[in-house]
């Protein structure tokens, strides 16, 4: 009989959120990250489990240890997922960290292309509505090209989708308040290939270059399909890392 999974030891919840803070850019690179002794008061964990988190967050090469200093943020190589930015709209009201910029080539409504229209549940080569963006860090450079897709529809009842600009609390935020459609899940997959001539431009890339790309489609409740979103990362970045328990 299958087993209902435990969740993550406590050292790696702690380490999980400060790696996101540190992608996000909300520690950026040389700042000092909290001590154990705060970390243990602040989580209420003994000691050690602390020590384990800082542990894990140097084996991942996101922090290193300075004698009698403490403890500081490394340049990371790591761009944060689209997950990681909803739930920092979610709870911030803004998908972006202070540190980064946001550039939109092209918002409007196109014919959408086929691998889009069929997440969508679209007919194929239907109006879609495409918001392109290009995100940068002031300490680290490029860090994504982002394109979202919506079904067109959707311009009557959220048009600022349609505006070069950031609509706050991320769009799906926006869409659930402009026009009353929540996103109750969502559905990704990963994929490296080549970039295409679009994306080596926006990412200043060689011709030849591989980047990794980062899908996710957000439903309603009622398995309609909101949002497509795609996440297009240069090859010196990772786009994620999980950590997990194993039950051998």
């Amino acid at each position: 009989m299958p087993e209902i999974e435990e969740v993550l030891p406590k050292y790696l919840q702690i380490a999980g959120y400060l790696r996101d803070q540190i992608v996000r850019g909300d520690l950026p690179p040389g700042a000092e990250v909290p001590s154990e002794r705060e970390l243990a008061a602040t989580w209420k964990v003994a000691r050690p489990t602390a020590s384990k988190a800082l542990q894990a967050l140097r084996h991942q090469g996101l922090v290193e240890s300075r004698q009698g200093s403490g403890t500081f943020v490394r340049e990371p190589h790591a761009a944060p997922r689209t997950r990681e930015r909803l739930e920092r709209a979610a709870k911030l009201g803004t998908m972006y960290s202070d540190n980064e910029s946001v550039e939109f080539p092209f918002v409007g409504i196109v014919d959408g292309p086929e691998y889009v229209t069929g997440a969508l549940n679209l007919p194929a080569g239907g109006p879609v509505i495409q918001r392109q963006r290009i995100i940068s860090s002031e300490t680290s450079g490029l860090v994504e090209l982002s394109t979202s897709w919506f079904p067109a529809k959707l311009a009557e009842s959220a048009p600022r989708l349609l505006l070069t600009e950031r609509v706050g609390h991320g769009t799906l935020g926006y869409i659930a308040k402009a026009a009353g459609i929540r996103a109750a899940y969502a559905r990704d997959q990963v994929c490296a290939r080549p970039a295409t001539d679009e994306e080596s431009r926006a990412l200043d890339l060689a011709s030849s270059s591989a980047v990794l790309v980062y899908w996710l489609v957000a439903y309603d409740s009622n398995d309609a399909a909101i949002a497509f979103d795609e996440a297009v990362y240069p090859p010196h970045r990772w786009s994620f890392r999980q950590e997990y328990p194993l039950a051998l």
